[in-house]
């Protein structure tokens, strides 16, 4: 496989960290772009950590208590590509709500 396009989500982020996004097996991906929406007219915020399933782990933040807007979004890019193998988990989770914050993940998956 050479770098076919991939894209995760929608989903939403609940209250307690949950993977939000692992590659299949035998491959790695390389992350370019992580979309979170609110759809709720108050700001909300997200968490985003690389580690071992449904972790929360110091040292593997991602983004901690990122703001979103109300009714707006937020765009992380990797122009180099965040690399997870199949044994790396992203792990989020929104603070405040299960029903506000939409996250979608875009990028290319390789064979390992």
């Amino acid at each position: 496989m050479a770098g076919q396009p991939f894209k995760d989500g929608p989903a939403f982020l609940v209250t307690t960290s949950e993977d939000v996004y692992v590659p299949p097996a035998n491959t790695y991906a390389l992350v370019r772009h992580i979309h979170v929406a609110n759809s709720n007219a108050t700001a909300r915020a997200f968490s985003l950590w690389v580690g071992a399933t449904g972790a929360e782990v110091n040292g593997t933040e991602l983004a901690e208590l990122k703001n979103v807007p109300g009714n707006d979004y937020v765009d992380l890019y990797f122009p180099a590509g965040l690399k997870l193998t199949a044994a790396d988990f992203l792990v989020g989770l929104s603070s405040v709500d299960a029903t506000s914050l939409a996250i979608t993940v875009t990028g290319e998956l390789y064979a390992a």
